[in-house]
């Protein structure tokens, strides 16, 4: 019915703002039944907003497979959805059968998007990185969540990564809509495995694609 501030390739829906400033006028307009938000969302301030019959659920999924899995079990459950609870088993099937193919082989593998913005790398705290450990390899970002590779941070670029967690490959998730990638991806002393990034940033279905794409792309 609408989209975040943040989606792209779709300018014909609406846009009901952000994670953190979602536009509850736009919401409203579009009369849901249903609203799903992130844990990060203020369930309250929709609420003052939207009509009383509106159920509001707070989902999230960022943190590891396990937690995708319980988000779309909740998805499935608030939403009435036909074998819901079946289609989450399938997944859940699925990406564990899809992530053994990868083989990995304890890679040191730096994870990373580095094509819209400035760059970051994925913890093993984060769905990506946790999703990157089960496909066999040793994901090398200390921090739980992602890491800013900017001026004025510990580490101040890819380069910088680079030297300090020695990875065997890094991986660039990369977006579709990007005009250009970080320039220091062309001067990397490992090897680059690139990949389409929109296969992974959004916990879900989409991901077995994107180990698919990596299982081809890291033999």
């Amino acid at each position: 019915m609408g989209v975040s501030r943040y989606e792209r390739g779709r300018e014909a829906l609406p846009r009901t703002g952000g994670v953190r400033d979602p536009d509850t006028l736009a919401i409203d307009a579009l009369e849901p039944d249903l609203v799903l938000i992130s844990r990060g969302s203020d369930a309250r301030l929709l609420a003052a907003d939207l009509a009383p019959s509106t159920r509001i659920v707070q989902v999230d999924g960022f943190e590891s497979m396990a937690a995708t899995e319980s988000m779309l079990r909740t998805v499935a459950q608030a939403s009435g959805a036909a074998e819901g609870s079946a289609r989450v088993d399938a997944f859940a099937r699925d990406w564990r059968t899809a992530a053994r193919k990868v083989e990995g082989e304890s890679l040191r593998a730096l994870v990373l998007s580095a094509c819209s913005g400035e760059p970051y790398s994925f913890g093993r705290g984060h769905v990506v990185g946790d999703l990157f450990s089960h496909a066999g390899f040793e994901v090398v970002e200390t921090l739980p969540r992602i890491r800013h590779l900017r001026a004025g941070e510990e580490l101040p670029d890819i380069l910088s990564a680079v030297a300090r967690f020695q990875p065997d490959v890094v991986i660039s998730l990369n977006r579709t809509t990007a005009e250009h990638c970080n320039a220091q991806l062309g001067m990397l002393p490992v090897r680059l495995v690139m990949l389409t990034g929109e296969h992974f940033f959004q916990p879900g279905p989409d991901m077995l694609q994107g180990l698919a794409e990596l299982a081809e792309r890291i033999k």
